[in-house]
């Protein structure tokens, strides 16, 4: 510990200039009103010593914090996970500092946490959340804050949104399934509380159905692998097939699982496809097929849309990214 050296501060910098705190300060911030043999002085008096400014320091004489708040619902999920590292990626790049707030999936929660991150004097924000309407962002985009919203199509003079296209895909994969089985029953996996993304899927599954007078089934779930698998268990001691749409991986997983430790094959006798695709989908057995939009490259789009429209030169302020699906083993087709 006697080696450490101990940080210079920027009172001992003005102690050995000669100069006041506010003169080494309008010297490191680049700021006039100080001579040129001053600044001179100043300056040499940071090599000697090795002073270092806090960038806290510098964000309070610049009015500039260079700090991003980040909303998101949870970081258990790996979806969640790539979109941090995306993010993540691009603020270091580009020299900001993230703030991260985790909310819940409810609407009241989402306005107190997206409200405590606008009012912590954040320079723009990113906000991963369905809960919220246009009117919602409105409001908290009146304090001048940009903020760039995912999964959510708002748009206004400081917010900016991401979307994501799953409807369409669903569609097409389960008019492909109508086509070729007229056995299993569709059944689509509703986990409570999961956003309109889960709500906007749920309804395009239904529509299908019923454009193909389908006979079908919502069947609720925890978003719980261990929980989706005893219900799914139980399930299977009555029905012995199906064609289930499920939330994500690791409930798709547990469909997997519980049908063949109930002695069905998959996907002879059930089929899984899974709406939200990691990398879980090739690791478990059979693998899953699975949609998959590449969330770091949202995370990325996100931190690169929401820096120019800080800087006033945002053009586009929607981007959709539209998911690919890959089949694997849990389907036929």
């Amino acid at each position: 510990m006697d080696n450490l050296k101990e940080r210079v501060t920027i009172y001992e910098v003005a102690k050995a200039s000669g100069v006041s705190l506010a003169t080494v300060s309008r010297v490191i911030n680049n700021q006039g009103n100080v001579t040129p043999q001053t600044r001179q002085r100043v300056e040499a008096t940071i090599a000697r010593l090795g002073y270092k400014p806090s960038g806290l320091a510098q964000a309070l004489a610049k009015n500039k914090s260079t700090n991003i708040g980040v909303v998101i619902p949870s970081a258990n999920y790996v979806y969640i996970s790539n979109l941090l590292h995306g993010i993540t990626e691009v603020a270091k790049e580009k020299g900001f500092v993230l703030s991260l707030f985790v909310t819940s999936h409810s609407k009241k929660d989402a306005l107190s946490v997206v409200d405590k991150v606008i009012t912590s004097h954040v320079d723009g924000a990113i906000v991963f959340d369905d809960e919220l309407d246009a009117d919602d962002f409105e409001k908290l985009s009146s304090y001048y804050v940009p903020i760039i919203v995912i999964n959510n199509n708002i748009q206004s003079e400081r917010i900016g949104s991401i979307t994501f296209g799953y409807e369409h895909n669903l569609v097409r994969i389960l008019n492909n399934h109508f086509e070729k089985d007229n056995v299993k029953r569709p059944v689509f996996l509703h986990v409570h509380n999961c956003g309109q993304l889960l709500t906007r899927t749920e309804a395009a599954f239904v529509r299908a159905c019923e454009a193909a007078n389908r006979e079908y089934r919502i069947f609720n779930v925890d978003d719980s692998y261990t929980r989706t698998y005893a219900d799914f268990i139980g399930y299977f001691k009555d029905h012995r097939n199906g064609y289930f749409v499920a939330y994500r991986d690791s409930i798709a997983a547990a469909i997997v699982n519980a049908a063949t430790d109930s002695g069905l094959k998959v996907p002879q006798d059930v089929e899984v496809v899974s709406l939200i695709g990691t990398k879980y989908a090739n690791i478990t057995r059979p693998t899953l097929s699975s949609m998959h939009i590449n969330m770091s490259d949202v995370g990325a789009r996100a931190m690169y849309m929401l820096i120019e429209l800080m800087n006033h030169e945002l053009k586009q302020k929607t981007y959709k990214f539209e998911s690919e699906y890959t089949k694997r083993d849990s389907t036929k087709e």
